[in-house]
């Protein structure tokens, strides 16, 4: 994907912002797809979690220090006193 940026005047940026608050889309996402059919093209497949297969592989067992994420510095001690 590339990044550019385009200039709207204040009517127009007004529109699109209000249709992506409506639709529950970013202004960038609702350009790109409105581009996408202007052009005849297939919008892009939208991303959903299944696609993620990497989420929640590093789970672990956090014991009594849980949640690590906020005693990560007694953890350690735990864990290297071990």
């Amino acid at each position: 994907m590339r990044r550019t940026q385009i200039q709207l005047d204040e009517q127009t940026y007004q529109l699109v912002r209000r249709r992506a608050y409506e639709q529950g889309k970013s202004l960038s996402a609702l350009v790109r797809e409105t581009l996408a059919e202007a052009f005849g093209q297939a919008p892009a497949r939208r991303l959903a979690l299944k696609d993620f297969t990497s989420v929640g592989i590093g789970r672990s067992r956090q014991g009594a220090l849980a949640p690590v994420s906020e005693r990560h510095d007694e953890a350690l001690v735990e864990a290297v006193a071990e």
